[in-house]
């Protein structure tokens, strides 16, 4: 990707003398490099490059002034996102040049296409593109038959409790499930709001008919998908094109070169923890939200080790699939599946131990919805932790901050578990603890959900939600998803409204691995 500026004329100088440029070179030209994000620059990747240049100006040379910085900072993430996901850092590369750079440009040229032939093709192997097929209403009629929509009462009691609605968009789950029974499938309407559902849960929660709206969106979304409707995907769609590479068989992920040496680890265990994908989370966001949902992870392992308990760890793990089933791309999600239960499976492993709401909803439910046979148990980390505690002998430091807590939709109402984190918050030398307006199975979402829909309505979402959170006098909000922190984290970078709704976050895995101890 060569920089319409300086670069381009060194370029063009080259391309007149008759210089002999590397057929390799495959040039696009772009306004600048600061304008190419880290979705842009994994996507040419997915496209099948075996290696990407980015060519820019020299610092102090760019028309745009921030361009060469922000190349430069973009360039850095996706390396290290490269090198965890096995793909290799030298893949990708940057470099700087003024017009007159003509020579020192190709030698850069050379010098890089002869190191992506040492390093071979590309190991990611995606399945062909799938053209859009004629929308089948035989399909769209078993969806709909299979989650009993037609049985919606039109009561209004989905669209009264949506805090999407409730946010002020014009949203309405009973109205958008009328949409697609009537055939309606073209309008603006339910094209754009079948991406903007929650999935959250509070519609299906408050029900009469039970209709499970949530799951109906996900296969729903997989029709329109099929068709040929575009996902709303946040980021440019970064994560979803992330998990469709962790999908590729031949890649080697380097998942856990980053964690501490003093975490214990047995590869011969029968109890395995599945970590997920904080580790891409936090290098993605870092320059803008400073998130570190990476801590989930290590102190999860922290705990299973306070209770002797030394994990396997899937070395070659790859994401669980959700982010890909829930925004409609059931294919790539069944092919990780299978990938992981395999490799699972081939480990012997009996127990899996996640701290992801997400992770565990996926491998405890969805993969068997999907038609994968599991010969192990899956567990949630509260789960295990409340019933070690529970033996005795295990006391925490006292918690000097007044707590509240906020619910992940996946794990508090999916999976109707909401007593469960309150059961260790209470165990915590706390005495005050303060739940919100909205808290267990009715509370308000994060604002988004599998990377789609995210919009002036999710924002106003959090900034409600973290109202919340600052009128019940508390100083320090406990969440348990590190989606959640990262979205509520997102509000709070709000240049008018930051202030105001800062508030220091910690989830509640590390908050009792920095507190557990023995009587």
């Amino acid at each position: 990707m060569l920089c319409n500026w300086g670069p381009h004329t060194a370029f063009q100088i080259l391309q007149d003398k008759g210089a002999e440029i590397p057929p390799e070179v495959k040039m696009i030209r772009i306004p600048c490099t600061g304008r190419i994000s880290k979705s842009l620059l994994f996507k040419a990747f997915e496209m099948g490059a075996d290696g990407v240049a980015l060519v820019g100006c020299e610092p102090g040379a760019c028309r745009y002034g921030s361009g060469t910085a922000a190349a430069r900072e973009n360039t850095q993430d996706m390396r290290e996102i490269l090198g965890l996901l096995g793909l290799g850092k030298e893949r990708l590369r940057l470099a700087t040049f003024l017009p007159d750079d003509s020579e020192p440009l190709l030698q850069f040229l050379k010098d890089f296409c002869s190191d992506i032939q040492s390093l071979g093709k590309s190991p990611l192997a995606l399945g062909k593109a799938t053209k859009p097929e004629a929308e089948s209403r035989e399909l769209l009629s078993d969806i709909i038959s299979s989650h009993d929509v037609y049985a919606c009462q039109d009561c209004g009691k989905c669209s009264s409790t949506c805090p999407l609605a409730l946010s002020g968009k014009d949203f309405s789950p009973r109205a958008l499930a009328g949409s697609i029974i009537a055939g309606d499938l073209d309008s603006s309407y339910v094209k754009e709001d079948i991406w903007a559902c929650l999935t959250c849960g509070l519609c299906y929660d408050r029900c009469p008919s039970g209709i499970n709206f949530p799951e109906f969106i996900r296969d729903a979304r997989q029709f329109f998908k099929k068709a040929g409707v575009d996902g709303r995907e946040a980021h440019g769609g970064f994560f979803q094109s992330l998990m469709r590479a962790m999908s590729s068989p031949k890649l080697k992920t380097e998942r856990w070169t980053w964690l501490p040496d003093n975490i214990k680890l047995d590869h011969k265990s029968k109890v395995l923890f599945f970590g997920g994908c904080a580790p891409f989370f936090d290098i993605f966001f870092r320059h803008h939200l400073s998130v570190q949902t990476s801590n989930i992870i290590v102190d999860s392992l922290r705990l299973l080790n306070f209770f002797d308990i030394k994990p396997a760890l899937l070395k070659d793990e790859r994401c669980c699939g959700h982010d890909l089933l829930w925004s409609g791309d059931q294919e790539n999600f069944l092919r990780l599946a299978r990938f992981n239960v395999d490799l699972i499976h081939s480990l012997g492993i009996e127990e899996v131990v996640t701290s992801c709401p997400e992770c565990y909803r996926t491998l405890k439910h969805d993969y068997i919805n999907y038609g994968l046979e599991l010969k192990f148990k899956v567990t949630h980390i509260y789960d295990l932790l409340e019933k070690e505690i529970d033996k005795g002998a295990v006391s925490f430091k006292k918690i000097d901050k007044r707590l509240t807590f906020q619910d992940p939709c996946r794990l508090s109402r999916l999976e109707q578990k909401a007593d469960l984190p309150r059961m260790l918050i209470k165990r915590l030398k706390g005495d005050r603890f303060q739940e919100m307006q909205d808290s267990g199975a009715a509370a308000i979402c994060c604002g988004n959900s599998a990377w789609t829909g995210c919009d002036s309505f999710s924002k106003a979402l959090q900034v409600k939600r973290l109202r919340q959170a600052h009128a019940t006098g508390s100083d320090l909000l406990i969440t348990a998803c590190p989606k959640c922190q990262i979205h509520l984290k997102c509000a709070m970078e709000d240049p008018f409204l930051g202030d105001e709704l800062s508030m220091e976050m910690m989830d509640l895995t590390s908050l009792l691995a920095k507190t557990i101890c023995w009587e």
